[in-house]
């Protein structure tokens, strides 16, 4: 399953805006999207620069299909992707 892995700028703005720590990084699946402060890949990936962006905005990001375990900081919580 292919995995694109981006870093949402809108969470940075309001992180330091606000002094929270939300999730920055998003890893986006087919059917699902997770968030986390950390992710581990697994195996290979890409770095991709298009012509066109996501859906959701992001000019660049990372591909890959390998696994993916993305972690969240804030409560320790390790999900697989």
């Amino acid at each position: 399953m292919k995995r694109k892995i981006h870093v949402n700028q809108h969470n940075i703005r309001s992180n330091l805006k606000h002094g929270t720590n939300k999730p920055v990084v998003t890893v986006k699946t087919y059917k699902s999207n997770t968030y986390g402060h950390v992710v581990e890949i697994a195996g290979p990936s890409k770095v991709i620069y298009p012509d066109k962006p996501l859906s959701c905005g992001a000019r660049v990001w990372i591909e890959t299909e390998s696994e993916v375990k993305v972690i969240d900081t804030e409560t320790g919580e390790e999900t697989l992707v």
